[in-house]
């Protein structure tokens, strides 16, 4: 993977870290109150939105395009804000909507940073959890909690007969399809939320993460995060995650393709 030169992950680090502390005052000063729901399938599904998720969006656009206007900008509720810069924002302002409507506190903002289209740099950050993840550079990731820094790395010891083990299928894989992976099934343990599980992985409480339908902006943010604390990450398939879909992560490379060979069926 191409990666951005030091200077410019020192940059986009600070920049990061210091908007999600912005982000966490935002929420406690001007939204942590009575927000507006609406179902975008209007019937034909749930998949709700709400004020919050909008009004997060044009916040931490309008931070990215004071500080880095010539950069293009991809933003699950306001669509693209197209340059010829080679470098993009890739946005969820909340990822675990429906966490958010019901009070669940393991939502979070989402934000990464491409170059060419590769995700460099993520945020995820959980303004009620009080706690966030970034990664430095490619190979050092943090968690800050209550003020202080821990630096984050999987678990890569665990076996896959030992491995912690969420999943989550998000209406995507039918009961039938869930059918044929029996032996999947049985070995989930964990309930699976969203970023939340994603970024448990990266700093060792989980060893493996199966998700369905996600889109660019539920996993660029997470990429580089995953990948900089030890982890592995691609699709169901063993392909690279750059356009969502099923997605796997996990503590090392054997326990991955372990899990895929299982999933082989619904894949």
């Amino acid at each position: 993977m191409p990666q951005i030169k030091k200077f410019n992950y020192k940059t986009y680090f600070k920049f990061l870290n210091n908007l999600a502390k912005e982000l966490t005052r935002f929420y406690n000063k001007k939204l942590s109150k009575s927000f507006q729901v609406t179902n975008k399938l209007k019937g034909r599904g749930y998949d709700p939105v709400t004020s919050s998720d909008k009004a997060f969006e044009r916040f931490i656009r309008s931070k990215i395009t004071k500080k880095f206007p010539e950069h293009q900008i991809i933003g699950e509720e306001f669509g693209k804000k197209i340059s010829k810069s080679e470098y993009s924002w890739v946005i969820d302002p909340i990822d675990g909507t429906r966490s958010y409507v019901i009070g669940n506190p393991s939502w979070s903002n989402l934000i990464s940073l491409n170059y060419k289209g590769i995700p460099i740099i993520g945020l995820a950050n959980f303004p009620l959890l009080k706690k966030y993840y970034i990664n430095f550079n490619h190979k050092i990731a943090y968690k800050f909690e209550n003020g202080k820094r821990k630096k984050i790395k999987v678990n890569n010891k665990v076996i896959f007969k030992k491995a912690r083990i969420a999943g989550a299928f998000h209406g995507v894989l039918s009961l039938k399809k869930q059918m044929k992976i029996p032996k999947v099934l049985k070995l989930l343990q964990f309930p699976c939320f969203d970023a939340l599980s994603y970024s448990h992985m990266a700093e060792g409480k989980l060893d493996i993460v199966i998700q369905c339908g996600n889109k660019i902006w539920d996993i660029h943010p997470l990429i580089p995060i995953i990948r900089a604390a030890g982890g592995k990450v691609s699709t169901w398939k063993g392909d690279e995650p750059i356009n969502g879909g099923k997605i796997i992560v996990a503590n090392n490379e054997k326990n991955k393709n372990q899990m895929i060979k299982l999933l082989k069926t619904v894949s």
